[in-house]
């Protein structure tokens, strides 16, 4: 190489992708995050899923300026030795630059004001009309005022989760707990563990988290060969039961996202008394417990089962746009089986979203992420900046030839919904070699 540095190959690196053994390339230099994984704020799973590439488009996406003087003290001494920047990370790094230095990643504006005001609005109104009316509409709008407050409290808890909402990193998690636990009953440890390999792993069948909805849903036949899920660490087996369900889920679509929530408090009971590690577990546990102190306290004040069970059915069908927003985002785009790849993190942050075109006086329903690939573009980014990238990430995609989908609230449903229809149809494929299920056999019997 003609000077004094120690080179190895993209080869060599590649060996060193196991959690005993992690190591990672930014910029060219070469880091042992072996000991680190288990105390990155990220958690592990971003680290593990990208070990033994070059991460620098990842890492400059998700870490501030002041992240790397930390990296010194995990250098091995290497350098990759063909390390190499193509032309779309070298536009995408320089226009992070960009946004640095005009200070956009800082200013977050008054939208966490405004956010905490309406919530407090709303679980006012919504408290008062359960205890201080009578009428059967009244208290169904208050339901309907309850699911409402959840969605804008998980944009909040969202926020907080990507960059600091508040003045201190622990008035920040303070506010994560209070959005996330304690108001919505869905922990933002759990949102953490599966939000970040979401976004590290966007649209991997096997990887991504957010597409792995077995034995409900499946967005690619892909599915049916029971992959293995590298995030869950299990099979997802598609039997006769999957391919039953699988089979009408265009038509279960709609009723699956109205009750979503159920599965978001299982998984959380789940993870929380889990034997894994999890970050602030003792906060984490007590906010769930206040949510469900106050939420069977305030359902238990309307006179009858009736009002009730229809109350939170109410709560839970408003929510439900919030499910299906996020579902859009991403259901009928491209999907990939395999490992994520550190150099091509503007290709598949591309191929694996959809934004959702909407007036600018919406933006608060759905709370900046119908800018869904600007936002995976740029997770530090607050949200009241990316209606104002958004024209120069098109631009960017035009200029290398990237898909840039953005599309009605109506036309995304429409391509979900076919999407979903496809899989349907080609699980209903009996040459798929399934175990017989006579329930299945039963139902799809003809002549």
């Amino acid at each position: 190489m003609g000077d004094s540095k120690k080179y190895i190959s993209s080869d060599e690196l590649k060996k060193h992708n196991k959690s005993e053994d992690l190591w990672i390339s930014i910029q060219g230099k070469v880091y042992n995050v072996t000991d680190w994984a288990k105390e990155h704020p990220g958690g592990d799973v971003p680290l593990l899923n990208l070990a033994g590439q070059d991460v620098t488009d990842a890492f400059v996406a998700f870490h501030p300026g002041t992240a790397w003087q930390y990296l010194d003290r995990f250098f091995t001494g290497y350098y990759l030795g063909d390390f190499k920047v193509s032309e779309v990370s070298r536009d995408f790094r320089k226009l992070h630059s960009e946004f640095s230095k005009a200070g956009m990643f800082e200013k977050k504006g008054h939208g966490v004001i405004y956010s905490l005001c309406f919530v407090a609005l709303l679980l006012f109104t919504c408290v008062y009309g359960v205890l201080c009316c009578d009428g059967f509409w009244i208290h169904m709008f208050s339901g309907g005022l309850l699911g409402l407050l959840w969605m804008q409290v998980a944009y909040l808890g969202h926020d907080s989760g990507h960059y600091q909402i508040m003045t201190t990193r622990g008035f920040n998690k303070f506010a994560q707990i209070l959005t996330g636990n304690c108001l919505t009953g869905i922990s933002i440890a759990w949102w953490k563990w599966t939000h970040n390999a979401h976004h590290i792993s966007c649209n991997s069948l096997d990887y991504d988290p957010d597409l792995q909805h077995l034995p409900m849903l499946a967005v690619s036949s892909k599915l049916f060969h029971s992959l293995t899920s590298q995030f869950y660490g299990r099979k997802l087996t598609f039997d006769s039961v999957s391919r039953f369900f699988v089979s009408y889920q265009h038509i279960t679509y709609y009723p699956v996202m109205c009750v979503a929530r159920v599965n978001l408090y299982l998984q959380t009971i789940l993870l929380l008394f889990s034997k894994r590690k999890v970050p602030d577990r003792a906060f984490n546990i007590f906010g769930i417990f206040v949510f469900w102190s106050w939420f069977p306290l305030l359902v238990s004040c309307l006179p009858n089962w009736n009002e009730r069970v229809l109350f939170v059915l109410t709560s839970f069908c408003v929510c439900s746009v919030q499910h299906i927003q996020f579902t859009l985002n991403h259901f009928a785009a491209n999907v990939y089986v395999g490992a994520p790849k550190g150099n091509d993190w503007f290709e598949k942050q591309t191929s694996g979203t959809i934004d959702i075109t909407c007036s600018s006086w919406m933006d608060w329903f759905f709370g900046g992420l119908q800018f869904q690939l600007e936002h995976h573009l740029f997770p530090r980014l607050p949200r009241c900046h990316l209606r104002n990238i958004s024209p120069v990430v098109r631009e960017l995609c035009k200029k290398h030839n990237l898909p840039y989908r953005s599309l009605s609230f109506f036309e995304a449903n429409v391509w979900t919904l076919r999407t979903l229809r496809t899989a349907a149809l080609e699980a209903r494929d009996f040459s798929n070699s399934i175990p017989k299920n006579l329930l299945w056999e039963a139902v799809n019997t003809h002549g």
